[in-house]
């Protein structure tokens, strides 16, 4: 874990405390990784450059757009806690809500929660269509990582974003495909594309990654996101 790389690349300041919860999120993660597959063993062993440093790269997002400190954030298909555990763990007062469908998954989010005593983070175990009406239009950001196509990912999103709200979609060189694709989507869904931000991860090889950065126009028409897959069968 490079401290200072954070510091340097990314203006991210942990104190003792977040420095060992950092610490012991690793230590849990390798044990839980080694008998339930998170990520890949390749990706465990660039755990801190691939995952961690790149879930916390959504900090050049929140000092540009000057983002409250108590946001309100939905890691959609959060996977093994990615953006969702980074973030929460060096961003205290961010209210963070890590859903994925997969119990063994959101079971390791618990794990972590409780072990680091995370009173910021409120996972859930579902399919994100499948959410309570009462989450729409209640969250101020969206995050989604490694998931699925941006024009499938928009119809996930953007009905649970307050107006004015944004959604942040980590992606790698396919950014541009994938915008393009993702032109009809926008529209019904009354969204707009604002920025792509480009960085770089620390490794050894050339490693460029993009947040895409869309912004809730006006409210969603309530029959997104569809049921039953839909957005993934026909995305719009």
């Amino acid at each position: 874990m490079d401290i200072e790389l954070l510091k340097s690349n990314l203006e991210i300041s942990l104190n003792k405390g977040q420095q060992e919860q950092f610490s012991n999120f690793i230590k849990l993660f390798d044990i839980y990784n080694a008998h339930t597959n998170l990520i890949s063993k390749n990706d465990a062993a660039n755990l801190f450059a691939k995952h961690i440093y790149d879930s916390l790269c959504i900090n050049i997002f929140i000092q540009k757009y000057a983002i409250n400190s108590n946001s309100k954030i939905l890691d959609i298909g959060t996977g093994g806690g990615f953006p969702s555990l980074p973030i929460a763990i060096a961003f205290p007062e961010l209210q963070i809500y890590p859903i994925d469908s997969i119990a063994k998954k959101i079971g390791f989010i618990e794990l972590v929660q409780k072990e680091l005593r995370l009173e910021n983070i409120y996972p859930i175990c579902k399919r994100v269509e499948d959410l309570e009406n009462k989450y729409k239009s209640s969250f101020d950001i969206v995050t989604s990582r490694a998931v699925a196509p941006l024009n499938t990912l928009l119809e996930y999103s953007i009905p649970y974003l307050k107006t004015g709200g944004y959604f942040v979609a980590y992606k790698s060189k396919t950014a541009d495909i994938e915008i393009e694709s993702s032109q009809n989507a926008l529209k019904i869904l009354n969204s707009k594309l604002v920025e792509k931000i480009s960085y770089t991860l620390p490794l050894d090889e050339n490693y460029t990654r993009e947040l895409i950065i869309i912004r809730k126009e006006k409210e969603t028409p309530t029959i997104y996101p569809r049921k039953q897959g839909q957005a993934k069968k026909t995305p719009l």
